[in-house]
């Protein structure tokens, strides 16, 4: 081999592992992800594997695997969330989170991949049918959450406000009747209606103020591309709608 010969293959070769060099970091990247500890059946702590569980960690996980990144997953309060992705805290947030104009202009969000709204919940023998009926009643609700907003914007002084740190502690005020009625988002309201619920709950009114679920990155993340195409091949090839039926027990409801 000439001296030119070898300084080219040389140079080749460096160039091939600088390449490979890159492409190995890029694919172990780790990111810091953030859930809320208690959205059921989003996120929920398995008691037997003592796993973080539910449709949006399996929504993450494969996002994650086809977007080429790794992530640790830690918990926090749903109202630290937003915060934890803005300081540069935490890298990705997943816990239906709803996207909405003010949080966009601190974090950026994927493509919906979830389509909810706001429903309230009443003891079985509750006269309660819509939201203009919680006027003066005591209402329960969850901390930073768009529901606990919707209710100051609609009915402002006249009803008793309650705002939780966790889903669980606004049922159990709910079922000891510290409130008359809990106002959450609908996927979580109906899921406690049908299983801890038990007859003594149930749903009342439309669903209200219809909203979409993001989740969050940091803003500028270059991933936030790669989760939305990771997105549209799940729902392409029927991954999100196999999850989807894991979590709900039916099929998605069509695109719109």
């Amino acid at each position: 081999m000439t001296r030119t010969r070898f300084r080219r293959f040389c140079l080749a070769a460096a160039v091939a592992a600088s390449t490979a060099a890159a492409a190995g970091s890029a694919a172990a990247a780790t990111l810091e992800a953030v859930t809320d500890p208690s959205f059921v059946p989003f996120e929920m702590l398995d008691q037997q594997s003592g796993e973080m569980v539910g449709f949006d960690m399996d929504i993450l996980a494969e996002i994650a695997k086809r977007g080429g990144f790794d992530y640790n997953l830690r918990t926090m309060d749903f109202n630290g969330i937003i915060p934890a992705i803005q300081t540069g805290n935490a890298n990705v947030a997943i816990a239906g989170i709803t996207i909405t104009e003010e949080r966009e202009q601190i974090v950026d969000f994927s493509d919906p991949y979830y389509d909810s709204g706001l429903r309230i919940l009443v003891p079985q023998n509750s006269d309660v049918d819509e939201l203009s009926d919680l006027q003066g009643k005591k209402i329960g609700t969850k901390i930073g959450s768009t529901s606990f907003d919707y209710l100051k914007q609609e009915l402002g002084d006249g009803a008793d406000i309650t705002p939780y740190p966790g889903s669980a502690d606004m049922y159990m005020a709910l079922m000891s009747g510290s409130v008359d009625a809990v106002f959450y988002d609908a996927p979580n309201v109906g899921y406690f209606a049908k299983t801890k619920g038990g007859d003594r709950v149930k749903t009342a009114g439309p669903l209200y103020e219809g909203q979409q679920y993001g989740i969050a990155f940091n803003e500028g993340s270059e991933w936030v591309d790669d989760a939305n195409e990771a997105l549209a091949s799940m729902r392409e090839d029927g991954t999100y709608a196999k999850i989807y039926e894991k979590w709900f027990g039916e099929a998605p409801p069509a695109q719109k």
